[in-house]
């Protein structure tokens, strides 16, 4: 339980970190590297799949018809998703008012450097209210560096390399990509819900000259438009595994005019962009968390991080949603996938399979 709640108050995500760090605990970093590798790689290989046999049917004028019913009931999800962490941790002013002004400023500020400052600052404020928690005597603080070093170290290397070989589109296009989701693992807290209104602001943004959706970058890569980026959201729901798998279904797509085995490369630079960060992270702070976790302002914080992280999701669902179709079935789609959620015990596989049959059917 201390680890899961260490790995809460970092960046990246906390179940992959949970592990990684019990597998650290066992056997140090070559069992967790390998904890890493096991928990993380069938659902890689399940996201790069669906996301090749996408472009496929896409490629082969095949109707995605059957879909139709998926993007709303990803919106639902997200909904589900702000409203259990809302429910579950926030029981303070404090914590609904950060909640709310990070859903408002995620909302009309909608850039990929906005989400580390709103966590920061709501983090900063509820360590203000430090002298609520108990206290607990303290210890002196021992921190070896080597990891964070690496962590920094990858992370500039990465962005150097890439604006090296800018001219190189191959070489330079999976770099970019590991080097973008290695930077937004480096900075999302609170499991794979968070990620998705992350991710959709840093690659899909509206083109209005084109009426498409394309991705931010400094060099021109292909797009991803925003009902595919949905249906790969709808999907990973229903895998057991990472949430962060996601990762490997938009790099996969943002390489497919490189053929297959680009959309494989693309997938996997993306997958270890996104899951190392907090790997290295997780390396770096174990070693003195006993000593960290004593501090009040540390456990104080928590409860801003995660009402802003509450928030951000549910301004998401608002942005996931203005896209769609404003139609009565779409809507009701979506609250339907919430209410199921919220009131039912369906596993989420079993509701994202039954919008496929019913989209079949109809």
């Amino acid at each position: 339980m201390e680890l899961n709640s260490l790995c809460q108050i970092l960046p990246g995500p906390s179940s992959t970190q949970t592990l990684v760090a019990v597998g650290f605990k066992i056997g140090g970093p070559n069992l967790a590297y390998l904890t890493l590798l096991v928990w993380t790689l069938p659902s890689v290989i399940f996201m790069t799949v669906m996301a090749i046999s996408l472009f496929d049917i896409e490629q082969k004028n095949w109707s995605l018809e059957f879909t139709r019913f998926i993007q709303p009931m990803a919106v639902g999800f997200v909904s589900y998703a702000a409203y259990s962490i809302s429910v579950k941790t926030i029981n303070t002013k404090t914590g609904i008012s950060l909640m709310v002004i990070a859903a408002v400023t995620s909302y009309f500020i909608q850039t990929p450097f906005v989400f580390p400052v709103i966590l920061f600052a709501s983090g900063l404020i509820s360590a203000m209210k430090y002298r609520a928690q108990p206290k607990e005597d303290k210890k002196g603080i021992t921190i070896r560096w080597s990891n964070f070093i690496l962590w920094l170290g990858v992370l500039v290397f990465a962005a150097l390399l890439g604006w090296a070989t800018r001219s190189v589109p191959y070489v330079t296009r999976p770099i970019r990509l590991f080097e973008n989701f290695y930077r937004n693992g480096s900075l999302v807290f609170g499991g794979g819900q968070v990620l998705a209104p992350m991710l959709y602001t840093e690659f899909v943004e509206k083109d209005s000259t084109e009426d498409r959706i394309r991705p931010i970058e400094f060099v021109k890569k292909p797009y991803l438009n925003h009902d595919e980026f949905l249906t790969g959201y709808a999907i990973v729901q229903t895998l057991p595994g990472p949430v962060f798998a996601f990762s490997a279904y938009i790099g996969s797509l943002a390489m497919r005019e490189y053929g297959t085995w680009g959309e494989i490369a693309g997938a996997f630079m993306s997958a270890a962009g996104i899951f190392l960060p907090g790997a290295f992270l997780i390396f770096f702070v174990i070693r003195f968390w006993d000593s960290l976790k004593k501090y009040r302002a540390v456990r104080a914080s928590l409860e801003g991080i995660t009402a802003a992280s509450a928030g951000l999701i549910a301004a998401s669902a608002i942005i996931l949603f203005q896209p769609l179709d404003y139609t009565v079935l779409n809507f009701s789609i979506t609250v339907g996938t919430f209410c199921l959620l919220a009131f039912t015990r369906l596993p989420s596989p079993l509701i994202i399979v039954g919008g496929l049959i019913l989209g079949f059917l109809l």
